[in-house]
C-alpha cells in the first residue's frame, strides 16, 4: 500500500473519566511506538490501582491496519476494549494506548451501558491532549571519502534531508532521514551533486566512487 508522509498522534499523556450509578471509569492515554511501552503503561496503571476490577485497554500502533489489540479484561466481549479502540481510531491517531480502570459500584450496567462507559471515558482522555502531525520517514547512512565532504554537506545540510546522526573515522559516516515521497527526487539530487553531473545522467550510474548509500530497513515512526 501507499504510504503517507505523515501520521497523527497524542502529544503528551493524558487522563479522563466517566461515573454512571456508583461505577467510576478512569482513562489513562499514553503515546507509545512498541508493543515493550503497552506492557510498562499498562503495568503503571495496575499498581496504580490495584484494586480496581478491570483495567481494560486498547492501543494502535504503526500505520499497519491490523497492528492492534482490544482486551474486556473480564468485562461482557466486546463491551470495553472494542469501544476504547473506536475512539483512538475516531480522533485518527496511531501508536496510542488507552488503558480504562473501572471501579464497580454495585450495579450492573448492562452491554450497552458498559459500552457507553469505556467509549466516553476513552474519548474525555484523547480529548485532554493535542495531536502532533510526526514524518513517517526512512533512514539511511551516507559513507564517503572526505574529498567529497563539501559536495555531501551542500545537499543535505537542506531539507528535505535530516541528519540525524555523524561518525567520523576513515570515512565519513552521516545518517540522514527522509519522508518517504522525498526520497526518489532526493537521491537524485544527492548523486548528481556528487558526481558532478546533470540529475537526468544519475539513473545511468552504476556507481560513485568513495560514495555509497546504505538503507536501512524499515520506515520510522
Amino acid at each position: 500500500m501507499d504510504l503517507p508522509d505523515y501520521y497523527r498522534t497524542i502529544a503528551a499523556p493524558a487522563t479522563g473519566e466517566f461515573k454512571d450509578r456508583g461505577s467510576k471509569f478512569i482513562a489513562y492515554a499514553f503515546p507509545v511506538s512498541a508493543a515493550e511501552e503497552v506492557a510498562e503503561c499498562l503495568l503503571q496503571v495496575k499498581k496504580e490501582h490495584p484494586k480496581a476490577r478491570h483495567h481494560c485497554y486498547a492501543y494502535r500502533l504503526g500505520l499497519d491496519q491490523y497492528n492492534y489489540r482490544a482486551n474486556d479484561d473480564g468485562e461482557p466481549s466486546g463491551t470495553a476494549g472494542r469501544p476504547i479502540l473506536g475512539q483512538i481510531d475516531s480522533h485518527g491517531v496511531t501508536n496510542t494506548l488507552v488503558v480504562v480502570v473501572r471501579y464497580f459500584g454495585g450495579t450492573l450496567l448492562g452491554a450497552s451501558g458498559l459500552i457507553q462507559a469505556y467509549k466516553l471515558s476513552a474519548a474525555d482522555a484523547l480529548s485532554q491532549t493535542e495531536t502532533l502531525e510526526k514524518p513517517v520517514e526512512k533512514h539511511f547512512t551516507l559513507c564517503f571519502d572526505y574529498a567529497l565532504m563539501s559536495l555531501v554537506m551542500q545537499v543535505i545540510a537542506r531539507p528535505p534531508f535530516r541528519i540525524t546522526d555523524q561518525r567520523f573515522h576513515e570515512t565519513a559516516e552521516i545518517d540522514v532521514a527522509l519522508v518517504l515521497s522525498a526520497v526518489e527526487a532526493a537521491f537524485i539530487d544527492l548523486k548528481a551533486t556528487v558526481a558532478g553531473v546533470y540529475p537526468e545522467e544519475v539513473p545511468g550510474l552504476e556507481s560513485i566512487p568513495g560514495f555509497d548509500i546504505v538503507e536501512k530497513e524499515g520506515i520510522v515512526l
